[in-house]
């Protein structure tokens, strides 16, 4: 079966404070339905129409794993810090 990876990138950050309040709510609720943070923060280089925002990955054992991470109420819960202070683009995607 295909891992599958939260790829999230923030497309504007107006409290990095909140971002920060939420990155510490939501590591326990991705680990406890089995994810793993591969890589998180701004990114080292740019390129094409890269943004220097935050960027996150995060890797399941399915990508139905990763959909019901993303849905269930602990993770949905962290995201009120997020509520007025960031923008972002999430995206689930099947491993190869």
């Amino acid at each position: 079966m295909a891992r599958g990876y939260w790829v999230v990138t923030f497309r504007s950050v107006s409290d990095e404070s909140r971002v920060d309040a939420y990155a510490d709510a939501s590591l326990p609720a991705i680990q406890r339905h089995g994810g793993r943070v591969l890589a998180a923060g701004v990114p080292a280089f740019n390129h094409e129409a890269g943004s220097n925002q935050r960027v996150a990955m995060v890797e399941f054992d399915s990508v139905e794993a990763a959909e019901m991470a993303y849905l269930s109420h602990e993770y949905q819960a962290s995201l009120q810090h997020l509520a007025g202070a960031a923008v972002r683009d999430v995206r689930i995607i099947e491993g190869r």
